[in-house]
């Protein structure tokens, strides 16, 4: 186990390495650059720019060198000084608008995933062991409504619900009162009164797959011949089908941790612009609409850098639960 893990984080180093390069490409692939808003919004405010300004601004942002030695400049001081750069709109370090944030990114995507761990789990063993039945007809109806709802949609829906029949304030995730106020009993209750609502609607399409995941998975393990002389010996039908089927059915379940984290990340951006969540999402956002290079390429970064972590998470979880998987 151990020469494994630290192969896999050997094999990490250029992954990640190539994952920069793309992330930085990406942001470079629109026709203009930083320069080419700041020009626009000066026009459209009456002040057109003239060359020596357009002159001076581009060699303030470094805009004027070529890709590679802008690619060089970000990475060389992600890898040495742990800078990821200067945002340009906001002219602060990257690192401070990302770090002030990622701690409630992460909290949420975590509360997240804990929210359709537990849920999707034993749902879905349920809907597979009572197939057809008027329960599975419920969750496969919910399961289908939930994938098929995009979630700025139910975010809305359910603002709606709990402001007109709850009376409850939405947005943030905390009331305006507790903005500034240090952490007590009183804000961290009234936290859990508004984290429910992100993590219901970023956590809803993918409770709804992994459903349906646990549920075909493990109607493919019941009926199989070793579950079937299980049974014929007098294996009670609980020990029998957490022993045996479930344990199988868990290997599609655990590696959708590689795609489901980036997913928690990524999937928010609309929803916490809709909820005015303090994320990386509505950053990441704006930081594309007005081409903050480093900004916009470092969120990227790291948010491809979950993909890696999560599928080294899963392969390891596999591994464990599994014992026909060899390291080799």
């Amino acid at each position: 186990m151990r020469d494994y893990v630290l192969r896999r984080l050997l094999y990490m180093v250029p992954t990640i390495f190539l994952i920069s390069v793309i992330a930085f490409i990406i942001i470079r692939l629109p026709p203009g650059d930083y320069l080419t808003t700041v020009i626009a919004e000066m026009s459209a405010n009456g002040a057109p720019a003239d060359s020596g300004t357009i002159a001076s601004l581009r060699a303030r942002y470094g805009l004027g060198d070529a890709a590679y030695i802008q690619y060089w400049r970000w990475i060389s001081g992600i890898v040495l000084r742990g800078d990821f750069g200067l945002s340009f709109e906001r002219n602060v370090p990257v690192t401070s608008l990302i770090w002030g944030r990622l701690g409630a990114t992460f909290g949420i995507s975590l509360t997240t995933l804990l929210f359709i761990w537990v849920l999707a789990f034993p749902i879905g063993i349920y809907s597979a062991v009572r197939k057809y039945s008027i329960g599975d007809y419920v969750v496969t109806f919910f399961g289908f409504l939930g994938l098929a709802t995009p979630n700025f949609l139910l975010a809305l829906v359910l603002m709606y619900v709990s402001v007109r029949y709850f009376g409850q304030s939405v947005g943030g995730l905390v009331s305006p009162e507790y903005l500034d106020q240090p952490w007590t009993l009183d804000k961290f209750a009234d936290l859990a009164a508004h984290v429910w609502l992100p993590v219901v609607v970023i956590g809803a399409s993918g409770m709804a797959g992994l459903i349906r995941i646990m549920r075909a998975n493990l109607l493919d393990e019941l009926y199989k011949p070793y579950v079937v002389t299980a049974r014929a010996k007098g294996m009670s039908e609980f020990r029998l089908l957490l022993k045996y089927p479930v344990r199988v059915a868990l290997n599609p379940f655990l590696s959708t941790v590689g795609w489901i984290l980036p997913t928690l990340v990524s999937g928010e951006i609309i929803v916490s612009v809709v909820l005015s969540l303090p994320t990386t999402g509505p950053l990441l956002l704006r930081a594309l609409l007005v081409q903050d290079m480093y900004l916009a390429g470092s969120i990227i970064m790291l948010v491809s850098m979950l993909t890696v972590v999560g599928t080294l998470v899963s392969d390891i979880l596999l591994a464990w639960v599994d014992p026909q998987i060899r390291y080799q």
